[in-house]
């Protein structure tokens, strides 16, 4: 695992559209097209705003995917969808697939955006790269601690129960857990004690089940423990 600590948020931000933009120059160059799943929740969000001001990646060639979403009524302010709109209305991307969470079966909605992603990114689906962060209890994506969730294995979407009064649409752990490269925004004091956590493969924390080969983790100053 690559691990870098960032003076504050603003330099994390940054620094993870740099990364993000090496990876897709990457893929682009040895596939023809980047895969991106992005994670929902606050420490993202200035990343999302300056990746939309980048006019060194190849848009056009990018799949952007959401790695969770809100079971929420459209124009809901806690939809993580609403953070995607100032790279979405700044870029012309090759595709992006929200999740449909306001779909009347929602296991159908799983397994419809699961067949999405697979029609991007092959059978097994290998996303090129899942970028994630750390809840102060240990989460990511939607996988929070106790949930049924946790323990499926054989699809790459599924529906949570209900964790901070909404059920969630997220990616599976091995769908994260296989993609070519995860990158980890890790960002305030509250995520202290996770970032420990996660750091010595604790595997009471949710976050554990996803491996660190292919892991970039970038940490600012005041989530990394003195």
């Amino acid at each position: 695992m690559k691990f870098e600590i960032l003076e504050d948020k603003e330099l994390l931000a940054a620094r993870a559209t740099d990364v993000i933009a090496e990876m897709a120059a990457a893929a682009i160059e040895a596939r023809g097209s980047f895969s991106l799943a992005v994670s929902g929740g606050s420490t993202p969000k200035a990343m999302l705003e300056l990746l939309a001001t980048r006019t060194d990646i190849v848009w056009d060639k990018v799949h952007l995917f959401q790695v969770d979403e809100r079971i929420a009524p459209a124009g809901a302010d806690d939809r993580n969808v609403k953070m995607l709109l100032p790279l979405l209305d700044s870029v012309e991307l090759a595709s992006f697939w929200p999740m449909e969470v306001e779909a009347a079966n929602l296991e159908d909605a799983a397994r419809s955006y699961s067949a999405k992603i697979a029609a991007v990114a092959g059978m097994p689906a290998q996303l090129d790269l899942v970028q994630l962060g750390l809840g102060s209890d240990g989460h990511t994506a939607s996988l929070v601690p106790g949930d049924p969730v946790l323990d499926v294995d054989d699809r790459d979407v599924a529906i949570t129960e209900l964790y901070q009064d909404r059920r969630r649409m997220t990616l599976t752990w091995p769908i994260i857990d296989r993609a070519r490269a995860q990158l980890w925004l890790v960002a305030g004091a509250s995520k202290q004690t996770a970032l420990q956590q996660y750091l010595e493969a604790d595997r009471t924390i949710p976050a554990s089940l996803i491996g660190k080969e292919r892991a970039t983790l970038l940490a600012d100053r005041a989530a990394v423990k003195s």
